[in-house]
C-alpha cells in the first residue's frame, strides 16, 4: 500500500474517533437537559462512527498497512441550545465529506483502485449523513422556540432505530 494512502486513511480513522467522541459528548448534553430522544439519536450517531473508524481500521489491515491510532481530542458537552448541537452536527460532517473526499482524489491520483472501491462506499454515506443532519437542523430551527414542538422532535428521533439506518 501507498505510503500516503495508508496515512490518509490512518488520519480519517482518527477523524471518524473523533465524530463519535463528539457525539457521545452531544449525547451526555442532551441527557443533562432531559432530552433523551435527542441523546439516542446521538448516541446512534456515535455508534456509527465507531463502525465506520472499523471499516477502514480493517481495510487498512487487510491491505498489509500499518495502523497508526492518534489522540482523540476531549470533545465538548456543554451547548447553548438544541439547534447549536445540530448545526455542530452539520458542519462535522461536512467537514467528514472534505476529508473523505480528499482520500478519495488521492487514491484516484495514485491510481489505487481498490481504495477507490473501498471509498465509494463512504461517499455515498456521506450524502446521506450530511442529508440526515441537515433535515435535522431544518426542523429544530422550525420549532424554534416552542417547547411542544421541540418535544415533539425529542419523540420523533428518539425512535429512531440503527437497522432503519442500515436499510
Amino acid at each position: 500500500m501507498n505510503p500516503q494512502i495508508a496515512t490518509g486513511i490512518n488520519q480519517q480513522i482518527n477523524q471518524e474517533l473523533t465524530a463519535s467522541y463528539t457525539y457521545l459528548g452531544m449525547t451526555a448534553y442532551f441527557e443533562m437537559e432531559s432530552l433523551t430522544g435527542f441523546a439516542h439519536w446521538c448516541r446512534l450517531q456515535h455508534e456509527e462512527e465507531q463502525m465506520h473508524a472499523k471499516r477502514l481500521f480493517d481495510y487498512l489491515l487487510d491491505r498489509g498497512g500499518k495502523v497508526e491510532l492518534a489522540a482523540i481530542p476531549s470533545p465538548r458537552c456543554d451547548y447553548e441550545s438544541p439547534l447549536a448541537v445540530f448545526e455542530a452536527s452539520l458542519e462535522q460532517e461536512e467537514q467528514n465529506t472534505r476529508s473523505i473526499n480528499d482520500l478519495y482524489d488521492l487514491a484516484s491520483s495514485l491510481n489505487d483502485q481498490a481504495t477507490v472501491s473501498h471509498l465509494q462506499w463512504f461517499v455515498d454515506e456521506q450524502v446521506e449523513e450530511e442529508s440526515l443532519v441537515g433535515e435535522v437542523v431544518s426542523l429544530v430551527k422550525r420549532a424554534g422556540s416552542e417547547v411542544a414542538a421541540l418535544l415533539y422532535l425529542n419523540d420523533k428521533l428518539g425512535a429512531r432505530t440503527a437497522e432503519a439506518d442500515e436499510a
